[in-house]
């Protein structure tokens, strides 16, 4: 039951209720859209419902009671047709006359305040639990929420803002003065300079790591080289420790034999000096002995005594002392161990460095890096790396050295000359000296890069020729072609790569009906060298050039390698000499090799009243002969003598009785390697003119012959036509 419906409105109303009753009416006729009463905020759905209830006198239900206290319920929008309004409509239109029958006595009775049978009560209520978004218990009723306008994807990108707009936004709104783009076209701005900042944020993490690594190397070598300081310092300090221990004990020992020597000699005179003080006492008490004796005795005792005492007396008494009781002043000799404090600080000269060979890849063409190693105990301050270029038979003489100083045991040696030796030699130095030389190691350079011949690129739908001049002097090692898909020329990534290719041509398998950039590489011992000059090809149809040291002196080659021309001759010009390169009788030119098995298609742009050749031949035909007066070509000529056309197909001098009735203006020509056999078309009605069964046991040459003043134009590079297809 839709609430908005005046009619459904009033099966639910009473009819004594003519206040409502006048509103609904008022509000049908009313002109105002369904939008429009449903934005008034005096007759919204809560209002209605919230009248309903009080008019049935439902105010003390304590399920609606509940929910008419929240008077912030949010406003839901009920579909026009809910389940549950269907399924009452019918009882509510029975129940329009409802207050005059005799079941409304009996409602009177049973409390339900004159407004209706408890049923109606129900369905009230459970139209109020349909608008406040509850599914009553008997029927399955659902909201339908209020969906919101979804607002306009933005379809421009304002430059000048830098945000996404509306396209309505550019005319109406403040962007109407500013720069827009389409929204695809940003986001593949955007997305390339992101992917821009993103490589070069690459490019600065390279060398960031390389920066890192230049530091752990400097790091690791400080460390070694103060390790290397604090056992010198040990060792040095070990030895002089030593060193003063043995001088102590040789002093120590000396000092000791010179004390026993001191007073043993003292001793020994002390001794000496006690034995005489006794003698002499004992004389004198002898004497005194005498003196006291008689006359005769005094004398007979005294000459004995006299003469006693006389040879004492003569007797020398050495009182001078042997040892002096002062030190002599002993000076300790240091110089050996000044010396040894002085070699502390000195460090010895370091060994000659070993320089190591060239590394795979690590050369560039116009510089190398060059490393090299050192002895673990030497103590170095910096390097002397020089150089020299290396001349074939006489190395290392009458060549220019330079010499550069560096603290690390590598260096990148840039300006030099691309795929060229140079002789490298290193020394190390320190406080204490430069060591000797290393011995002499050679590096190479990488080299040019090669120059495509662009002129002499062969193609056809599954393979391509590619040819190239080297761009150095001296001999490389291999070379390498690069493809990449010409649909996306900025893309940096490679499809393919021919490796190892010795010469300077390669024959390389493409996929039919594609457009490639091919790029050519040399490499050597020192690495590979830059990129060549790009060159495209197309693998739709085949594709070739013009020989012009094949071609005629009669005839001019266009710059394109795709037009042959004959001039006019005012007076006769003398035959070429004979030749086995280029054409001396016959007017003719070659086209270049199709190295390739499968089948090839071409067309030739002629005039009708020119007299010309055109066909295949082997590339060691007769240079002096005619096309197809020999078993090495296959021709088809044409000789206009007004009004007649003939038309000849060629190949040893024999030709087929065969008349064409329309004269072509352009021949195509399928070349076909499997089945040994080369046809003619006339291009412009789809006519097949003739095909020669051929033995072909090598591949051939396009061919081509003015017999008058004219030109031939060749069209190739293009898609085999059907009608050709079945041949």
């Amino acid at each position: 039951m839709d609430l908005y419906d005046s009619r459904d409105r009033l099966q639910i109303f009473p009819e004594g209720s003519s206040r409502m009753r006048r509103e609904v009416v008022q509000a049908e006729m009313t002109s105002e859209p369904r939008g429009a009463a449903k934005d008034k905020p005096q007759r919204d759905l809560e209002e209605e419902v919230d009248e309903l209830v009080h008019l049935y006198g439902l105010e003390d239900d304590d399920e609606l009671g509940d929910e008419f206290v929240n008077v912030n319920t949010p406003r839901i929008e009920v579909s026009e047709y809910s389940p549950y309004m269907m399924a009452r409509r019918e009882a509510a239109m029975e129940q329009r006359d409802w207050r005059g029958s005799g079941e409304a006595t009996e409602a009177e009775d049973l409390s339900f305040g004159g407004w209706g049978s408890e049923s109606q009560c129900q369905d009230l209520r459970e139209a109020y639990r349909y608008t406040h978004g509850r599914a009553s218990e008997e029927y399955e009723c659902y909201v339908i929420p209020e969906e919101e306008d979804e607002e306009e994807a933005a379809d421009v990108f304002c430059v000048t803002c830098k945000a996404p707009i509306r396209a309505l936004e550019k005319v109406l709104d403040e962007h109407k003065e500013h720069e827009v783009t389409p929204i695809g076209k940003a986001l593949e701005s955007a997305r390339d300079e992101i992917h821009k900042n993103m490589y070069k944020l690459e490019k600065q993490i390279i060398e960031m790591e390389n920066f890192a690594s230049h530091l752990e190397e400097v790091f690791i070598t400080v460390e070694e080289n103060f390790g290397r300081q604090e056992q010198n310092f040990e060792s040095h300090y070990n030895e002089i420790l030593e060193t003063l221990a043995q001088k102590y004990e040789s002093k120590i020992q000396a000092l000791g034999e010179k004390k026993k020597e001191r007073l043993e000699a003292l001793y020994g005179q002390l001794v000496s000096c006690g034995e005489n003080l006794d003698t002499c006492k004992e004389l004198m008490e002898t004497v005194e002995e005498i003196c006291h004796e008689e006359k005769a005795d005094f004398i007979k005792d005294a000459m004995a005594m006299a003469e006693r005492l006389r040879q004492f007396l003569e007797t020398e008494t050495d009182v001078d002392i042997s040892a002096q009781p002062a030190l002599e002043d002993q000076s300790l000799d240091f110089s050996d161990v000044e010396q040894l404090l002085g070699s502390i600080n000195t460090i010895p000269a370091p060994s000659a460095p070993v320089i190591n060979p060239q590394a795979p890849n690590s050369a560039t063409g116009s510089s190398v890096r060059v490393c090299w190693s050192l002895y673990s105990d030497d103590t170095v301050e910096s390097y002397q790396l020089s150089y020299r270029p290396v001349q074939e038979g006489s190395p290392g003489k009458d060549q220019a050295e330079f010499t550069m100083t560096v603290k690390e045991t590598y260096c990148s040696v840039t300006n030099l000359v691309p795929n060229t030796q140079y002789e490298f030699w290193v020394t190390a130095q320190n406080r204490a000296g430069l060591s000797p030389a290393s011995e002499s190691a050679v590096y190479m350079t990488a080299p040019s890069p090669p120059i495509i011949k662009s002129k002499e690129v062969r193609s056809c739908e599954e393979a391509a020729l590619i040819c190239w001049e080297s761009g150095n002097l001296n001999p490389v090692d291999s070379y390498t072609v690069e493809l990449t898909q010409a649909e996306t020329p900025g893309a940096s990534g490679v499809t393919e790569s021919v490796v190892g290719i010795p010469t300077c041509e390669s024959l390389v398998q493409l996929q039919p009906r594609q457009s490639y950039t091919i790029y050519v590489r040399a490499l050597n011992v020192g690495g590979p060298s830059v990129r060549s000059e790009p060159a495209t090809v197309h693998t739709t149809g085949s594709y070739f050039r013009l020989n012009e040291q094949t071609c005629h002196p009669w005839l001019t080659i266009s710059e394109d390698g795709l037009t042959a021309v004959r001039g006019e001759r005012r007076a006769p010009a003398r035959e070429p000499a004979p030749s086995n390169t280029h054409f001396t009788r016959c007017v003719a030119v070659m086209g270049n090799l199709i190295p390739v098995r499968g089948r090839h298609y071409w067309e030739v742009e002629v005039d009708e009243h020119l007299d010309y050749t055109v066909g295949v031949a082997f590339e060691d035909v007769p240079k002096q002969e005619e096309l197809g007066a020999n078993r090495l070509s296959w021709c088809m000529r044409h000789t206009w003598a007004p009004p007649r056309h003939k038309y000849e197909f060629l190949h040893n001098k024999m030709t087929p009785d065969i008349r064409i009735t329309v004269s072509p203006k352009k021949i195509g020509i399928l070349l076909d390697y499997e089945n040994s056999k080369l046809s003619f078309f006339n291009v412009d009605n789809s006519q097949h003119l003739y095909t020669f069964g051929c033995q072909l046991y090598q591949f051939v040459h396009p061919c081509f012959s003015l017999e008058k003043p004219g030109c031939l134009k060749i069209h190739n590079g293009i898609s085999m036509p059907k009608h050709v297809s079945f041949y």
